[in-house]
């Protein structure tokens, strides 16, 4: 039997990075860091690849998620699985981009990475890495997940919830996909079924997709001047508990209609961490459906940012976004 094998796509983030005076930074040399840490370990072999730009995940960019997806698809026949460490603060995006984009797929692509460097004495770095090679080689994986802190979770209902624990990412409205303990265990009718893989070249336009949260006082101006910038196509709304508005300010009302009508595609997001958006439940929501703007369900924040991104890059029009963005493409929401 041949020996697996494993891509890891280093894309940037704490877990490859190094104290110095000014702070953390990218260690100079973190293949062989990578190497002594995982000497000694029986695990698959893998093959290390760097970008030539590391991306701090707070800089990340709609145009990064095509990168990452071309990379993993060019590669995609010369392993049987994929490990991709990023950046804490956008991983959740990115995992959830990298779903939409390759769509139904036949083998494993693991995100994961660190609160605390690798290169440090007490870091969370080490378990994540080990975890996430393991499950890369698991053949009854054949989706994009998250893997942190002993959770696997699905890459596209995953948030950071903590930014200072080494438990910082959870699936509120899904359960773990699986849970490192003592022994690895999946959830085994959670997991999505594979596909064929059939990758796409797309191009993501960082200004295609705004986002605004509904606040108390909200003024129809800052709607309106999110909306008129060059470019946008798209907005998520975050809007309160099962997706309720300020539906007795009329010029919102009809700053957010005009919206639709000029075909501005507007998704409605709860605020709330669990949960999801039933628009009809309240007649304060129920605005919403009447003027055209789409729920977004039980998605979270970064699943509805990135589907709707993925949406118009596939160059879909307007009405036909609106449809699907209430329907799981890939188990993103109910």
């Amino acid at each position: 039997m041949m020996q697996q094998r494993i891509l890891i796509l280093h894309t940037g983030g704490t877990i490859g990075m190094e104290a110095s005076a000014d702070g953390y930074r990218p260690a100079q040399d973190f293949s062989t860091l990578l190497a002594q840490k995982l000497d000694g370990c029986d695990l698959p072999n893998y093959e290390l690849l760097q970008l030539d730009h590391l991306i701090d995940s707070a800089d990340l960019c709609p145009s990064h998620w095509s990168q990452m997806a071309k990379l993993l698809a060019d590669k995609w026949e010369k392993y049987d699985g994929f490990v991709v460490l990023h950046g804490t603060d956008t991983m959740a995006y990115t995992a959830s981009a990298l779903s939409f984009i390759l769509q139904e797929i036949d083998k494993p692509v693991i995100v994961t990475g660190s609160q605390i460097p690798l290169s440090a004495l007490r870091t969370d770095a080490l378990n994540n890495l080990l975890d996430s090679l393991l499950l890369a080689v698991n053949p009854e994986i054949k989706e994009v997940c998250i893997c942190f802190d002993g959770r696997l979770l699905r890459g596209n209902r995953s948030s950071k919830v903590n930014s200072t624990s080494c438990d910082a990412f959870d699936s509120p409205n899904l359960p773990w996909l699986g849970e490192a303990g003592v022994h690895i265990q999946l959830n085994h009718g959670l997991l999505l079924a594979g596909g064929s893989p059939n990758f796409r070249t797309l191009t993501f336009d960082s200004r295609a997709v705004a986002m605004l949260t509904i606040f108390p006082g909200m003024q129809a101006n800052m709607l309106e001047q999110i909306l008129k910038q060059e470019g946008v196509k798209g907005l998520i709304l975050r809007n309160y508990g099962v997706g309720n508005v300020p539906s007795h300010n009329s010029a919102l009302m009809q700053a957010l209609e005009e919206a639709v009508q000029g075909g501005i595609v507007v998704v409605s997001v709860s605020q709330c961490v669990a949960g999801g958006v039933f628009q009809n439940t309240y007649a304060s929501g129920s605005v919403l459906s009447r003027i055209g703007v789409s729920s977004g369900s039980d998605m979270t924040m970064e699943a509805a940012f990135t589907k709707l991104h993925y949406l118009l890059a596939c160059g879909e029009q307007a009405e036909a976004i609106r449809r699907k963005i209430p329907l799981p493409l890939r188990g993103e929401c109910c």
